[in-house]
């Protein structure tokens, strides 16, 4: 997969399908637009996702909002698709101040030669975000392009969407979000090298950082799997600053993994958030702390092998 990123100087030669959004935790009604553009290769087009960096609400001051998707992870997600081409355009002052009717005919057009869009009916663009769906369909004759306006998918009566997402996210209600998603919510990155506390608990985690602009969910106890090279395992994931044993601020992301010793270091990992068992707590020591995750490692197991 090609990216273009940190640039507003390029040019697609070849004619392309498109899908245009922020696409903050790609979820099912995202995937109504992606599957759209994919089905367009089968008549040579080439596959492009249009997004911005950063997201328009840091841009406009929102500087405490985290991402459902760091901009890693999505990458990561169009390549495995097969999407040809991802553009992060840069958004700066600047950009944000292009008219609708000239990101239309600048970008779509000159710059991303596009033959098709696919955009849902909440669609935003150019100064202000007053360039909409209907816009858009208004000017495709005028540059030859096609337009397909995507429905939004609803759950429960309501419409799928990055804040419904976070809303239960915030809430830790796993379930939920998976539902909303179409996967239970996951956090990548690489093991690094931890306290070794667990082994003394009999409970030996793989650690990781999550990226600092990454939702974490409620600090606490999660069943979780996790995937290692294409291979999943089933596990005891805690989210949190771990109050008992340590005064550290940034929250870390340890794994008890089921029926698995081997040594991870800076080996690349995704965990699945499937439920929210416990709040973090501290306790009064460490025995207490270790009687408190033997009953989670045994819940843990239940959950996922004898159901």
């Amino acid at each position: 997969m090609q990216i273009i990123r940190q640039t507003t100087e390029f040019h697609i030669e070849e004619k392309t399908a498109a899908a245009i959004g922020k696409f903050d935790g790609i979820h099912k009604g995202h995937e109504k637009l992606l599957e759209k553009i994919m089905m367009q290769k089968e008549k040579g087009l080439k596959t492009v996702i249009f997004t911005f960096d950063p997201l328009p609400a840091i841009l406009f001051g929102q500087t405490q909002i985290k991402e459902l998707t760091t901009r890693q992870e999505k990458e990561e997600i169009f390549e495995r698709m097969g999407v040809d081409i991802l553009i992060e355009f840069p958004l700066t002052e600047s950009t944000a101040s292009m008219s609708p009717e000239n990101f239309i005919e600048e970008i779509l057009v000159q710059k991303m030669n596009t033959a098709y869009v696919a955009a849902g009916t909440d669609l935003s663009f150019g100064y202000k975000g007053k360039g909409d769906a209907a816009l858009l369909k208004n000017l495709s004759g005028k540059f030859n392009f096609c337009v397909e306006i995507i429905e939004k998918v609803c759950h429960n009566k309501r419409e799928i969407s990055s804040s419904y997402i976070r809303e239960e996210i915030e809430r830790g209600n796993m379930e939920n979000a998976a539902a909303l998603i179409g996967n239970a919510y996951s956090i990548s990155g690489i093991v690094e090298h931890g306290n070794q506390l667990g082994r003394t608990l009999s409970m030996p985690t793989v650690n990781l950082l999550p990226d600092e602009r990454k939702l974490l969910p409620p600090y606490g106890v999660y069943f979780s799997r996790i995937n290692m090279d294409g291979k999943f395992y089933c596990g005891v994931t805690n989210i949190g600053s771990k109050p008992t044993v340590s005064n550290e601020n940034r929250p870390g992301v340890e794994t008890y993994i089921f029926g698995f010793e081997e040594e991870i270091y800076d080996k690349k990992i995704t965990v699945y958030l499937d439920h929210y068992r416990r709040p973090e707590k501290k306790f009064a020591g460490i025995e207490q702390l270790r009687a408190q995750l033997m009953e989670d490692k045994k819940a843990g197991r239940d959950y996922y092998f004898n159901k």
